[in-house]
């Protein structure tokens, strides 16, 4: 069970944030519209629990999520909460449409402002970009600044956006700079290259995908690098398999379908919900310091808070790896 509650450093910086953190693109309507008042009761809901560490990004909702975000955290105390954003996106409303820079197109998110979020990871967009996210969360500082999805833009990232996020941290404008990424091998180059407190990886350790396991989460502990996990349901695949299922915000595939499935039947014969296996199994590595849970509605934070509570039996995590269905060296609770 996890004390979501619990506060944790974050690698080697001063900052503190609880073990349990509410990533906001959901609250920028992703994949449905939500309203404004139903994500802003979702953040006060997921304050009430305890949870003080939240995560936004322009890209989500075009803005909308740091909008809603800070609109929520006008009410609460500043000094007690962490707050993350992300750089390498300009929202622009003059921008051609170009769905490799809408990151799946108006269709991802519905509802959303009729901006084009443009990649830009160059020294002064990266600077541009941390005025305009302030602006709209009508905050005077966030906490951490995140490289966010830079893919196919590894030398700019490194040799410009960091240089950038670098010089904010060194005059103590953000205390912490990290990368989040879908990806892991990316982020071992980012972790041998530069200074990095914290990154946040979406979808590549979860139970269904433990792609981070071999490499970077051991990287990451021996640098005092903090890993920050989002998307353990890997998109919904694991919030259930059944028909219609999506696997890093697509349509799953049959392979990875048929593997959630042989996961939901180990938890079955436990007794256990899938969605409470994946929440408290990657927490379980040493590497990884906050879980971020992606609820859209006060009632969708409370199912989840309480998952994370739910107790899981020791033989269920043994049947997964007698199963296959778990590697050996995997950490569980």
């Amino acid at each position: 069970m996890t004390d979501r509650a619990e506060r944790v450093r974050l690698g080697k910086t001063p900052l503190e944030v609880t073990r349990v953190g509410l990533g906001t693109a959901a609250l920028g309507g992703l994949y449905a519209a939500v309203d404004e008042d139903q994500a802003v009761a979702t953040v006060r809901r997921a304050y009430d629990a305890g949870v003080r560490f939240f995560d936004t990004a322009p890209l989500y909702g075009h803005g909308l999520a740091e909008r809603r975000l800070g609109l929520a955290l006008r009410e609460l105390p500043r000094d007690e909460v962490v707050v993350a954003t992300k750089v390498g996106r300009l929202l622009r409303a003059d921008a051609p449409p170009d769905r490799s820079r809408l990151s799946g197109g108006f269709d991802r998110w519905p509802g959303a402002p009729a901006v084009i979020p443009v990649f830009d990871f160059s020294y002064d967009g990266v600077l541009r970009s941390v005025e305009e996210s302030l602006d709209r969360l009508g905050l005077d500082r966030v906490d951490v600044l995140h490289i966010h999805d830079p893919d196919e833009y590894a030398d700019a990232a490194l040799g410009e956006a960091y240089r950038a996020l670098d010089r904010l941290r060194s005059e103590g404008t953000v205390p912490a700079v990290g990368a989040g990424m879908n990806q892991a091998e990316m982020l071992v180059r980012f972790a041998r290259e530069a200074d990095f407190d914290c990154f946040l990886l979406a979808g590549r350790y979860t139970l269904l995908d433990q792609t981070a396991l071999r490499e970077l989460l051991p990287l990451c502990l021996e640098r005092g690098i903090a890993i920050i996990l989002g998307g353990v349901y890997n998109s919904g695949i694991l919030a259930d398999p059944g028909p219609g299922a999506t696997f890093d915000y697509a349509p799953a595939r049959a392979g990875p379908v048929e593997r959630a499935r042989r996961l939901e039947a180990v938890c079955r014969r436990h007794g256990a919900e899938l969605k409470a296996a994946a929440l408290q199994f990657p927490l379980a590595h040493p590497a990884v310091t906050s879980l971020l849970v992606g609820a859209r509605s006060p009632e969708e934070l409370d199912e989840d808070l309480a998952l994370l509570k739910a107790p899981l039996a020791p033989e269920l995590w043994d049947d997964l790896r007698r199963e296959r269905l778990l590697p050996e060296e995997a950490p569980t609770p």
